[in-house]
């Protein structure tokens, strides 16, 4: 399992659609993802005070497009996908508090 973090209005815009993207699928060519144990540290570096934000739970092996483990932030790997993310792989479409 692999987890995205965007914001209620983004997930909202694209509820009928098939894929989920995101603006770095455009600007770097991968959606950003983290594994559990990451996203905390992803919300505190990147959503710090937003509110409003889901977390997608994706099951990696219902995407049909790549996912590469990559060095980032602090030297640990991230979870790249290549591609917009399979809507039958979101699991849960978790509303985070706060």
């Amino acid at each position: 399992m692999i987890y995205h973090l965007t914001t209620r209005e983004a997930w909202h815009e694209q509820q009928s659609a098939d894929f989920f993207t995101a603006p770095s699928l455009q600007t770097e060519g991968f959606i950003h993802c983290s594994t559990y144990g990451q996203v905390a540290g992803v919300r505190e570096r990147y959503f710090a005070g937003q509110r409003d934000l889901i977390l997608l739970h994706i099951d990696e092996a219902k995407l049909t497009c790549e996912v590469k483990y990559e060095v980032s932030t602090g030297g640990e790997k991230f979870p790249h996908v290549y591609g917009p993310v399979d809507r039958a792989a979101i699991l849960v479409a978790e509303q985070l508090a706060g």
